[in-house]
Formats: C-alpha cells, sequence, structure tokens
C-alpha cells in the first residue's frame, strides 16, 4: 500500500446552534480556514470535534460533508473510535467508502481491554477501513489503556495498511521505542505527535502533528511545524514556547476553551453540546487575559 503521509494535520471543531443542531455553514467556513491557514490533511471529527458526543450518523454526515467541501485540496482523515469493535469497525468501512484518506481509531472508550482484546480491536477497525489505518494512544484521556510497542509490532504483522501511531502521551520513551522498532519492519511506519509539542516529537521522529491550536493560531503553528520538519529545533523554541502558552490557557475548559478561543479571534466557535458547556463569565475572562497575554497571537489572522 502506498505511504500516506499527513504531514500538519489541523482538526477542526464541530460548531452547534444553540438547539444544540451541527451548523454545517460555520463548519464550511472553518473548513475552508483551515485550508487557507496551512492544513496539509484534516481529521474529522476528533476528541476536538466533539465526537464522543455525536451519534454515528452525525460523524457520518461531517465526513462526508468535510470530503465533499475539500474536493480533493487535502486528504480527510476520518475518526471512527467506538467502545464496541464491530461498531468502531463498521464506522471505519463507511468512512472509507466515503472517500476518507485514512482512518485513525483510539483505545475503547469505558472498556479496559486485556492487550490480546485491545489488539483484536484495532485488527478488525484497520481490516474494515482498508486505507491507511492510524491508531491513536491517549492513556490520560482512555481510562489509563496505552497502546504499547508490543502491540504496534503485532498490528504491523496483521495490517498491511497499519500506517503509524499517532502519540497524545507526551511519553517520550514509549514514542522513541515504538519508532525504533516499529520502522525496523516497516519501513515506512510513522509517528505522529498528538498535540503541539514538535520539538520533541520531531526529535524522536515524528513526522506529522495533529494541531487543534491552529484554529486559534495557525501561523504560529505553521512556523514551528516548517522549522521543525527542517530540524531547526533551537531557532523553533520560542515559537514553541507560544504555542504550549495558548494550549496551556485553552486546557483548563478544554474543547469549550478551544471555541472561545477561537471566537476571541472573530471567528466562531459555535455552542457546546450537553454534557459540557459554555464558559462562566469569570472562566472567560480569565481565559481572555490569558490569550492577551501571549504576544504571538497579535500576528495571527483575525475573522475568516
Amino acid at each position: 500500500m502506498a505511504t500516506f503521509k499527513p504531514g500538519l494535520v489541523h482538526a477542526p471543531v464541530t460548531p452547534f446552534k444553540r438547539d444544540e443542531q451541527i451548523d454545517f455553514g460555520t463548519y464550511a467556513k472553518l473548513i475552508e480556514f483551515h485550508l487557507a491557514n496551512g492544513a496539509q490533511t484534516l481529521a474529522v471529527p476528533m476528541h476536538a470535534g466533539e465526537s464522543v458526543s455525536l451519534n454515528d450518523e452525525e460523524r457520518m454526515k461531517l465526513i462526508e460533508y468535510a470530503i465533499k467541501r475539500v474536493k480533493g485540496r487535502v486528504p480527510v482523515m476520518a475518526h471512527a473510535s467506538q467502545s464496541g469493535t464491530g461498531v468502531a469497525a463498521d464506522l471505519a468501512q463507511r468512512a472509507a467508502a466515503l472517500g476518507a484518506a485514512a482512518v485513525v481509531a483510539t483505545t475503547p472508550y469505558y472498556w479496559t481491554p486485556p492487550a490480546h482484546m485491545l489488539l483484536e480491536h484495532f485488527t478488525q477497525i484497520g481490516a474494515a477501513a482498508g486505507v491507511p489505518f492510524f491508531v491513536y494512544n491517549s492513556p490520560e484521556e482512555m481510562g489509563g489503556v496505552k497502546i504499547t510497542a508490543d502491540i504496534v509490532l503485532k498490528l504491523i504483522d496483521r495490517l498491511e495498511n497499519f500506517a503509524g501511531v499517532i502519540d497524545a502521551s507526551l511519553d517520550w520513551q514509549f514514542m522513541i521505542e515504538v519508532v525504533s522498532t516499529a520502522q525496523n519492519k516497516r519501513p515506512d511506519f510513522q509517528l505522529l505527535t498528538g498535540a503541539e509539542y514538535m520539538i520533541s516529537a520531531g526529535a524522536t521522529g515524528a513526522t506529522g502533528m495533529i494541531a487543534p491550536m491552529a484554529a486559534v493560531a495557525p501561523r504560529a503553528v505553521q512556523k514551528l511545524w516548517d522549522l521543525c520538519v527542517l530540524e531547526k529545533y533551537e531557532e523553533a523554541r520560542p515559537v514553541q514556547e507560544s504555542v504550549a502558552a495558548l494550549r496551556q490557557a485553552v486546557k483548563p475548559l478544554g474543547v469549550a476553551g478551544l471555541k472561545a478561543a477561537i471566537t476571541y479571534m472573530q471567528r466562531k466557535g459555535g455552542a457546546m453540546r450537553a454534557p459540557l458547556e459554555a464558559p462562566t463569565a469569570a472562566a472567560k475572562k480569565k481565559l481572555v487575559a490569558a490569550l492577551e497575554a501571549i504576544p504571538a497571537l497579535r500576528d495571527e489572522p483575525r475573522g475568516w
């Protein structure tokens, strides 16, 4: 199978109207904004897109809409995570049929299966997808369930289309082990970082980055990416510090903070869907103060 290289991946939020229905008009504007500001791939709907608050049909509608809107300008990765293996496999198969260039899946929600069943979970999803398949390692979000280097190596043996790992654990020892062992078996195997800490990830061997913060500060994210691709890590340090400051400002409020930051930049992030809620006035005031203390945001685009 031909190597798929996602590169710099933007993960759009899912904007909702006040009645919690998907606001496709704003979604179209968000997609165009990401395409105009450096996205080499779009990943939809990731956790930043409130995927766990969407039913399966809504997820398919978002994936289909994004693919049709993009019109081949960049690849679209489809997020197919679910609690049940069969349900996730069905999502993966449907997403590939719609034209997704790749599929990504996390460990199961809620369940904490043993390693051999986690291997089976990913094997079935990847086989159903057919297209390049990535597993997403984020034990902090997923009840402590980890993807191990052993599971990665066994997936390589089982799946020709197993393309790589997206890691959000910030476990550099795991990332180094995965890169060194997996690429010995599959030279084109890829490691992507699921957070915008690209200096450390790039030095480890990461070849891609999923960057939700690109919705707020695409120029800083792009500059960080470009410098790290060239391995100019020392020059990238002040940019990395700005992007890290942005992440830390948004993180306490989660997706609500990300949407509020998008709105602060004079774009529309949209409403939240229950059980998430919009930030309180006090929380929003604290967020705005933190954003205004980041000088790099003054050079970022305002509005669409």
